[in-house]
């Protein structure tokens, strides 16, 4: 181990970090071929992760876990690996902050439209299972109807 280089993690094979920052062994290979983390081997071809690593994949689950795509990870990545304290210190991380407030509010503004219509359709269904023509399944009763869906087949 050089003296510049990060301490390597106990054990250094990949089910430690994965297990550590609530990731699986696959997901760090895709993270590996993606090029969020180095492809260091050791002696006998096993792939081997230190403290770094350890913390740029937490950095990377925690921003997956707030709805950051893998992408968008990239420049909280970068920045620690050029050595800030910090992932969101560098002015790449700070643009997709910046970003993101405006793109989580279309989202609410999208789940809200869907909640306002799912409640507008459920109104709609119990008040004609209340009302007079309810019966659908009595001989001659009207076909039962769905506005989000058409007919029932």
């Amino acid at each position: 181990m050089t003296p510049t280089s990060a301490p390597t993690v106990a054990g250094t094979r990949i089910g430690e970090p994965a297990a550590r920052t609530g990731t699986t062994t696959r997901t760090l290979r895709y993270y590996e071929r993606r090029g969020l983390l180095a492809a260091r081997r050791d002696a006998r071809g096993h792939r081997t992760y230190d403290e770094d690593d350890v913390r740029l994949l937490r950095q990377i689950r925690t921003l997956r876990d707030f709805g950051f795509d893998l992408e968008e990870t990239r420049p909280f990545v970068d920045c620690l690996r050029s050595g800030h304290p910090q992932g969101d210190s560098c002015p790449a991380s700070l643009a997709v902050y910046r970003r993101k407030p405006a793109e989580l509010d279309a989202l609410v503004g999208q789940l809200t439209a869907v909640r306002e219509t799912v409640a507008a359709q459920l109104r709609r269904a119990e008040e004609a299972r209340d009302g007079p023509a309810a019966d659908a399944s009595a001989p001659g009763g009207p076909e039962p109807l769905c506005e989000l869906g058409g007919r029932r087949r």
